[in-house]
């Protein structure tokens, strides 16, 4: 069976919301299909890799927008940024508990004698190709950071 692609089950995922009558989650998934779509139609097909970056994307606007409104003394708008950004987090493949990170990040710049500075580049590529999409980029360059600090 061929694998599923993001827009085929967020199309499911939207109907079953729409069956429910599940307004938020709803409205939330039709945002997030139209932000694939218009990337579809700029780059092409947009792969499982893309889709994560979309939907980290709208995950970082969502406190982005929550924290804008908590300043504005706006608590039920935060609030709804904030559930919006749950039904966003579901689709993030899991994510590598940061113990695993920093333990992996540990034994690669042991393993090749990385030093702060130039070793950064060196020890973030690595990361990331071990974990992909299952760690976001600023744990591990905060990790990263404090590895190489420390060496």
């Amino acid at each position: 069976m061929a694998t599923e692609t993001p827009q085929h089950r967020l199309e499911i995922d939207l109907r079953t919301a729409m069956k429910a009558g599940e307004k938020e989650r709803l409205s939330t998934l039709r945002m997030l299909l139209t932000e694939l779509n218009n990337e579809a139609i700029k780059s092409g097909e947009v792969d499982e890799a893309g889709f994560v970056v979309l939907v980290r994307r709208a995950i970082k606007q969502r406190d982005e927008a929550a924290e804008q409104f908590t300043k504005g003394d706006r608590p039920e708008l935060a609030a709804k940024e904030l559930r919006e950004k749950e039904i966003l987090s579901s689709y993030l493949p899991a994510q590598v508990d940061e113990a695993t990170i920093r333990a992996a990040a540990e034994e690669i710049a042991a393993a090749q004698g990385l030093a702060p500075g130039a070793g950064m580049g060196v020890l973030m590529k690595a990361l990331r190709e071990k974990f992909g999409a299952g760690a976001d980029g600023a744990t591990l360059s905060r990790i990263s950071k404090e590895i190489l600090q420390t060496r």
